[in-house]
């Protein structure tokens, strides 16, 4: 089936086509909710920020510029309303309400199912642990596929500095949990 390009269907949009803005909707909602889950920790929180990113998207689509990439245009909107979202919050936010990944996923056995699901509570417990500029970088490198000129661009930072950021996160996310800090 033919998929129109992003830049097309924000053109359409701009144009007040409704079926081309809930195409860019529907195209860039799961990777969005996913990064507002991994950044809050929670599905309900994940799900308000959805909401305000899309608004966010929906009232500056005239400003996109169709020289730059819609999902990284989109992601530096979604970074922008997590940053306003850890401002609103408490400074301590905590990632153990991350989201059970359904038994249907672990056919083995219930021991596996178990191991699995603290493993990934482990790893949400020691992304929270970093500062908020270290995880951004890892959750834009490692989830959301982006290259470190691209982190820089959504960031305002120089690659070098992208760099450094992820290489001190890597460090500490594995000291934590080789040491089992998390």
């Amino acid at each position: 089936m033919f998929s129109q390009s992003d830049e097309k269907l924000v053109e359409k949009a701009l144009k007040g086509n409704k079926k081309a803005w809930f195409t860019l909707l529907s195209r860039h909602e799961t990777a969005i909710y996913n990064y507002a889950v991994r950044m809050t920790g929670s599905s309900d929180d994940a799900k308000d920020l959805l909401q305000e990113i899309f608004l966010s998207v929906f009232n500056s689509l005239h400003n996109f510029q169709s020289s730059g990439s819609f999902k990284g245009w989109i992601f530096k909107i979604a970074h922008y309303r997590c940053m306003d979202f850890f401002r609103r919050r408490q400074p301590n936010i905590s990632l153990d309400e991350a989201p059970d990944i359904p038994e249907s996923h672990y056919q083995y056995s219930p021991e596996s199912y178990m191991q699995a699901r603290e493993s990934k509570q482990d790893i949400h417990r020691a992304m929270q642990s970093l500062p908020i500029n270290q995880r951004l970088v890892v959750e834009l490198k490692f989830f959301g596929h982006f290259t470190f000129d691209e982190i820089a661009e959504q960031l305002g930072i120089s690659p070098n500095t992208v760099k450094t950021r992820l290489y001190a996160a890597l460090g500490k996310l594995k000291s934590g949990m080789e040491v089992g800090h998390v």
